[in-house]
């Protein structure tokens, strides 16, 4: 008993080590003792040497184990060992003895929180603080405790108590930098990271939160610092390399950040999104190749990754690869309608054609504007580019078909409307190229717009091919003499000739025709054809003008001249001819016709469009009709 209280009044003293040699002397007296076990793992415990007090405690349970208040002193001893597991095993038989012993149960909330039971960690805590907030210690380890469970605001309530008792406390420090960060109050996040590092400048595993907030904060230069100070320490982290990545690409330092993602694939190489950001940068870098290449690796995984075919898409596109670019997007807009993605769809089928056209593969070319033209219609281009190969390929109706296409959705395209109109300027150049039969018909060609068509001395041999008025002889001028007879049967000849192109043998005819009726107008307005299919307009014009003079009011005789005449370059004459028409005639719709033509040969737009539109209300010619129809557009 002497042995023990001596040993006390040294343990009160802090006389630890005098305390343990007294307590030994009195054990060698009384070896069961098992309070002096007690007693001596208590001066273990206070002078730090936990493993050393636990094993004296556990000596005394088996003496005395129905002592249970020796529990708390095992579990005690275990929690400051750091063997949470067994220690919460002994807190919780324990405190179902004794349920209201708070610093058991405070201690026992520390354990499960350290142990990652962290439910388990709040539900005490709470339990504890709601009961005696007065005596309430573990604030930090509260706060923590929530801020694990994403309770960020409540966290921060118990974490700014315990740094006003204990403004050192690093770990509720970060913790609390950390709910900042994890609420976007970033201002305050940064306010608590400098603190920290005031406190502990070489703290450098937290410099990887660190940097994230600065990089949030667009704060780019500062952010790679931190990255790099954390890298030196922390190498290995491969998520490190990745934001850091992903910091330089922001700043446009692509070459640094492929290395950087390069490292990261290297440090963790099943992190998907690592190899989607190593992609992107070699797309950025224009290494189109690589790009396409890791994006493949992580199709093989997310095989329905709309974004990433897509950026696979984009790439190929700028690499070249057209025909794999337009699979891939057709592809894409079968799971979704996407005007970007069709905007691109477009540009790679255009490219690609042009490709072709260039190459005068005109074959391979045309799939692919059908196509464009298919998936954007309000784009001319295409249909444009369609008309050119018809043209190339003579067809005829399928050029004329997509450069009318073509100008009705860009109708202020000056350089759709000539071409078109030179398109129809050499097509029936080609139809009028062989005289028309001497028929009572009138024929014309769509004309071309100002530009092109020049001078209207082009109407009928270039750009405006209005033909020739002839005549046949109505049943009621049948023959009636002999004479007449024989003057019917040379003009059927002469007829014959003219359409089978033999024009010397027309003319003969047509002459030996004229000296047994020399009046006649209408042999006259024949013979003049003939000389104009002969490109002898001198002659032509001659005749013309007989057939004039014997009727002054012979309206074709008059259209026939002012087309000689405008072959002639002399527009003026030309002009007064087929006024002259209109005069005689008001409905004669071809003679306006062809005054629309003079006067827009002119530049005198407003006495064309005049013209024009009096074509329009008395001809019934829908496709001379079509082709004003346009040029009004234009002069308009």
């Amino acid at each position: 008993m002497l042995y023990t209280k001596l040993a006390g009044l040294y343990a009160d003293t802090q006389e630890y080590d005098s305390a343990l040699a007294t307590y030994k002397k009195a054990l060698e007296l009384k070896p069961t003792d098992a309070f002096i076990y007690i007693s001596i793992g208590g001066i273990y415990e206070n002078k730090g040497d936990y493993k050393e007090a636990l094993l004296y405690y556990q000596q005394a349970q088996k003496i005395f184990p129905d002592y249970k208040f020796n529990y708390l002193n095992i579990a005690n001893a275990q929690y400051m060992s750091k063997d949470y597991k067994s220690a919460i095993k002994n807190y919780e038989f324990f405190l179902s003895i004794y349920p209201e012993h708070f610093e058991a149960r405070e201690n026992l909330a520390n354990s499960y929180l350290l142990e990652n039971s962290v439910d388990k960690a709040i539900t005490e805590f709470a339990a504890i603080y709601k009961k005696n907030p007065d005596g309430f210690n573990s604030y930090g380890n509260y706060g923590i405790a929530l801020y694990k469970t994403k309770e960020y605001t409540k966290a921060i309530e118990f974490l700014q108590k315990e740094l006003e008792k204990n403004a050192t406390n690093l770990s509720c420090r970060v913790t609390l930098a950390l709910c900042y960060q994890a609420l976007e109050e970033n201002d305050k996040a940064l306010a608590q990271y400098t603190a920290i590092f005031e406190q502990e400048p070489s703290l450098n595993i937290i410099r990887f939160d660190y940097a994230n907030l600065l990089a949030d904060m667009q704060q780019n230069d500062e952010a790679i610092k931190q990255y790099k100070l954390y890298i030196e320490k922390y190498p290995d982290n491969g998520y490190a390399y990745k934001n850091l990545g992903m910091v330089l690409k922001r700043e446009n330092r692509i070459d640094e950040a492929v290395k950087n993602f390069e490292l990261a694939i290297e440090k963790n190489t099943s992190d998907p999104d690592m190899k989607k950001a190593l992609a992107e940068s070699y797309h950025l870098q224009k290494n189109y190749e690589k790009a396409v290449q890791v994006y493949n690796e992580i199709l093989l995984t997310e095989t329905n990754n709309y974004d990433l075919k897509l950026n696979k898409a984009l790439a190929l596109h700028a690499w070249g690869k057209y025909p794999a670019a337009i699979d891939l997007y057709m592809e894409l807009l079968k799971v979704k309608q996407d005007e970007e993605v069709t905007k691109n769809l477009t540009s790679a089928l255009l490219t690609q054609a042009k490709i072709y056209y260039d190459a005068n593969d005109f074959a391979k070319a045309l799939p692919y504007f059908e196509k464009a033209a298919e998936y954007n219609k309000e784009n001319s281009y295409p249909l444009y580019m369609m008309a050119k190969i018809y043209r190339s390929q003579d067809d005829t109706l399928k050029a004329s078909e997509y450069y009318e296409k073509a100008i009705s959705l860009s109708p202020t395209n000056l350089d759709y409307s000539n071409e078109y109109a030179e398109f129809i300027t050499e097509a029936y150049n080609k139809q009028f190229a062989e005289p028309a039969a001497p028929e009572k018909e009138i024929t014309t060609t769509p004309a071309a717009p100002a530009e092109t068509a020049g001078n209207i001395s082009n109407v009928s041999s270039a750009d405006e091919d209005i033909s020739l008025v002839t005549v046949t002889f109505e049943d009621e001028n049948a023959p009636k003499t002999e004479v007449d007879k024989q003057y019917q049967k040379l003009l059927t000849a002469a007829d014959k000739s003219y359409k089978n192109k033999e024009f010397d043998a027309a003319l003969l005819t047509y002459k030996e025709a004229l000296e047994l009726n020399p009046t006649d107008e209408k042999t006259l307005l024949k013979i003049g054809n003939v000389y104009r299919a002969q490109k002898d307009n001198k002659n032509a014009s001659s005749y013309y003008k007989k057939a004039i003079l014997t009727d002054i009011n012979y309206a074709d005789a008059w259209f026939n001249l002012g087309l000689v005449n405008a072959e002639d370059k002399n527009t003026d004459e030309a002009i007064k001819a087929f006024s002259k028409v209109v005069e005689i005639d008001p409905t004669y719709s071809y003679a306006y016709f062809a005054l629309g033509i003079a006067y827009e040969s002119l530049g005198k737009n407003q006495e064309a469009i005049k013209n024009y539109q009096s074509f329009l209300q008395y001809s019934d010619d829908s496709n001379t009709m079509g082709v004003v129809r346009e040029k009004l557009k234009i002069l308009k």
